[in-house]
């Protein structure tokens, strides 16, 4: 006998979000692995795997997961919160689309890309790293705010120890970033020789998605409930 259509809908609605959260997971792992196969190292950031043969991963990856936040409605907003799920995805979907097409400083000064060659180098760098910023926190809003007000409490622990992950982690990429930037030669060479931006990128983004997961994994087992109990 068929399950109900409605359920149906909602079971594939559901596993596109956990592929959602795969996709986060897999991000830097996919670029490690490409990495190591290409240079034999680590690079000092996420962002710097676009200068490299592993740009079509990072930004098929990012439009990806970009577009799926866009498309995604969530729920209505509830009584007292001042974002939509709508809006925030919609934020966050574009910062990740904008992250791939405004790339990072590149040791070529070089225009190289659309974005560059309408707003120059120093513009797209600076788009790169507010749009980086938006991704992050948004996400880290999705996880402290809207996963977080639902589901059982280990559930609601899980979202907010994620929310948290990201808000360290971002704070200490941005200012490893300062640092690699504008600090000493030993700050400097501390921050690129350790990877210390990729890594905490890399932990953002996977506690990205592991909350998607844990969230898509929660509503398809009440979509299973509700289905036996019918």
């Amino acid at each position: 006998m068929r399950g109900d259509p409605t359920d149906q809908v909602v079971a594939a609605y559901y596993r596109v979000r956990q592929m959602l959260g795969a996709l986060g997971v897999g991000l830097p792992f996919m670029l490690l692995f490409a990495g190591w196969v290409e240079e034999g190292r680590i690079l000092p950031s996420l962002s710097d795997y676009y200068h490299t043969i592993q740009r079509d991963i990072f930004v098929g990856c990012l439009f990806a997961i970009g577009t799926f936040l866009i498309a995604y409605r969530g729920h209505d907003r509830a009584p007292g919160e001042t974002v939509s799920d709508e809006i925030l995805t919609n934020i966050a979907g574009i910062s990740a689309i904008a992250i791939a097409l405004f790339p990072s400083e590149a040791e070529a000064q070089e225009v190289t890309t659309l974005t560059q060659a309408a707003f120059g180098l120093r513009a797209a760098v600076l788009g790169h790293y507010l749009f980086a910023q938006a991704f992050l926190y948004s996400l880290a809003w999705m996880c402290f705010v809207h996963f977080g007000r639902t589901g059982s409490p280990r559930r609601r622990a899980v979202y907010r120890g994620c929310g948290l992950a990201i808000v360290a982690v971002g704070i200490v990429a941005t200012l490893a970033a300062i640092g690699r930037r504008f600090g000493s030669e030993a700050i400097h060479s501390f921050v690129i020789d350790n990877s210390i931006v990729f890594w905490c990128e890399a932990v953002g983004v996977w506690a990205f998605g592991i909350a998607w997961l844990t969230k898509g994994r929660a509503e398809m087992l009440l979509t299973r409930r509700r289905t036996r109990v019918a």
